[in-house]
């Protein structure tokens, strides 16, 4: 009888680490909601996802935090990202690219696993902070994580 070897213990397979993965929210819903003022695909090509993602996608040439859900700048600049490497060459404009990407079926495991840790590790943070300080339905309660957790693909809204 053969075993396989168990990862380490912070290592999940590859397989593992797909079925974690559940977004939320859809890239389409997110857009229709208003995330990153409505600017992410301001330096990008958009011809490569489903047209009908942006029919009712809050968009604009520039940054505009009246477009976001929840009225509030949340997360960091791109150039940030850049510094602190999270930016791939694979996806230059950062994980909702990604994201969007990985929702059009595109795979590139090492490059999804690292993308997936940081989705679960983001949502293991934030949500329960929310959840933990916020009286249920009170939307106007820590906007700037509802807008954060809205924009990693998490429901926002309990």
């Amino acid at each position: 009888m053969r075993f396989k070897p168990r990862p380490p213990p912070n290592e999940m397979s590859e397989k593992e680490i797909y079925k974690i993965f559940k977004p939320q929210v859809s890239p389409k819903k997110m857009l229709e909601l208003g995330v990153f003022g409505g600017s992410y695909f301001i330096d990008g090509d958009i011809r490569e996802f489903p047209k009908e993602w942006f029919k009712k996608a809050k968009m604009s040439k520039k940054f505009d935090v009246n477009l976001n859900r929840f009225k509030i700048e949340s997360g960091l600049t791109r150039k940030e990202w850049i510094d602190k490497g999270w930016i791939f060459k694979q996806d230059p404009l950062g994980w909702f690219q990604w994201y969007c990407r990985f929702k059009n079926g595109r795979r590139i495991p090492e490059i999804d696993i690292v993308q997936i840790k940081r989705w679960k590790a983001f949502g293991d943070r934030h949500g329960p902070a929310v959840k933990k300080n916020c009286e249920e339905g009170d939307l106007q309660c820590r906007k700037r994580q509802r807008q954060a957790l809205l924009q990693w693909a998490y429901n926002p809204f309990f």
